[in-house]
């Protein structure tokens, strides 16, 4: 009892594992499909936490270059997973609007809590504003490909047209190329040196941390399942708005625990990396994972374009240029936290409402 006491101190977020196995015997027992809703998304909430963890422990044994590529790519794994099964089920809206969510949340929520919560505490922060601004440019070109096909979806023949269709997916390869391209300069600026032997000696072993990584990764995949299943019936039974759950709830379901971590090391006045944080997820949703699931999405039976709600893209390209205005100067207070809390807020009300 100890132990288990220690362990929670420890890990708070992992207490939540109860609620994956209430949304398996929910989906067994028949308890209602709110339920099985409620206790996945609550579930998925420590199985994201845990990949986290794990990944960054095999980033410790492969040293700064490859450790930066291992974080990139699974750095948003649960999302992902949840949005495969939702792709799976026809629920193409819903996968759109996770992703406009996620940047929403990355940018707006996330960098906002952070400088919120490091200005109350620390005053006035700094940060690299020099690599903030790279972010910022490639996050405008992010912006730029995803409202281009919106634009002329309705000139090439409306979404399902093998013309929007078309462009998805050239434009979705061509966004491939430049993430791959934003890795590969990140990488040549980060040190060649091997990994450091304490913190190798402090981490796990790789073939327990990428056990663990396989255990989570099939935990998220399972309540993943239960949790899309359940979409449809609790948006008809009270009335949410699909947007709503695709725009708020399920980006923040997977991505707590990174989004936690984020205000953490503003706490601590380490605002380079609070901001690392928020910027590199939104980059790899709009760069990376967009782009994948629309070549994924051919493979499930549900083509995915890059059409979004004009909405949508307003609220994107809101999110982006407020960031940039906020990080310019390198320099970040609990206003200017305050002020991008406003923007997030507004927007969910606004999509909360939306049909």
């Amino acid at each position: 009892m100890r132990f288990l006491s220690h362990y929670l101190r420890r890990y708070p977020l992992h207490g939540m594992l109860l609620f994956g196995l209430l949304a398996v015997g929910a989906a067994l027992a028949d308890w209602g499909e709110a339920w099985v809703f409620l206790f996945s998304a609550l579930g998925v909430i420590p199985l994201a936490q845990i990949i986290g963890d794990a990944t960054e422990h095999l980033a410790v044994h492969t040293g700064p270059r490859w450790g930066g590529l291992i974080n990139a790519t699974l750095g948003n794994a649960a999302e992902l997973i949840i949005t495969l099964f939702a792709i799976r089920q026809g629920l193409l809206a819903l996968v759109k609007a996770s992703i406009t969510g996620s940047v929403l949340g990355n940018l707006l929520l996330v960098l906002g809590a952070s400088m919120l919560a490091g200005g109350i505490k620390n005053g006035k922060q700094t940060f690299d504003r020099r690599h903030v601004s790279n972010s910022a440019i490639l996050a405008v070109l992010a912006i730029l490909a995803l409202t281009i096909p919106s634009l002329v979806a309705e000139s090439l023949g409306g979404v399902g047209s093998p013309k929007v269709e078309a462009l998805s997916l050239s434009v979705a390869g061509v966004m491939l190329v430049l993430y791959a391209l934003a890795l590969l300069y990140n990488q040549q600026a980060l040190p060649a040196h091997q990994p450091d032997p304490e913190a190798v000696a402090e981490a796990l072993p790789v073939r327990r941390a990428v056990a663990i990584l396989a255990a989570a990764t099939v935990g998220v995949a399972i309540l993943s399942e239960l949790l899309v299943g359940s979409v449809e019936h609790v948006v008809a039974q009270f009335g949410v708005s699909e947007f709503f759950l695709g725009v708020i709830l399920i980006p923040i379901i997977g991505n707590v625990a990174e989004h936690l971590v984020a205000v953490q090391q503003a706490l601590r006045n380490q605002m380079d990396l609070s901001v690392e944080i928020a910027v590199a997820s939104s980059l790899q949703i709009a760069l990376f994972v967009a782009p994948a699931l629309v070549f994924i999405s051919l493979l499930l039976g549900h083509p995915l374009t890059l059409v979004f709600h004009p909405f949508e893209i307003m609220a994107l390209a809101s999110a982006v240029m407020v960031m940039a205005l906020v990080s310019m100067d390198g320099e970040s207070h609990w206003l200017e936290g305050a002020e991008l809390l406003a923007v997030y807020l507004i927007l969910a009300l606004a999509f909360g409402l939306m049909p």
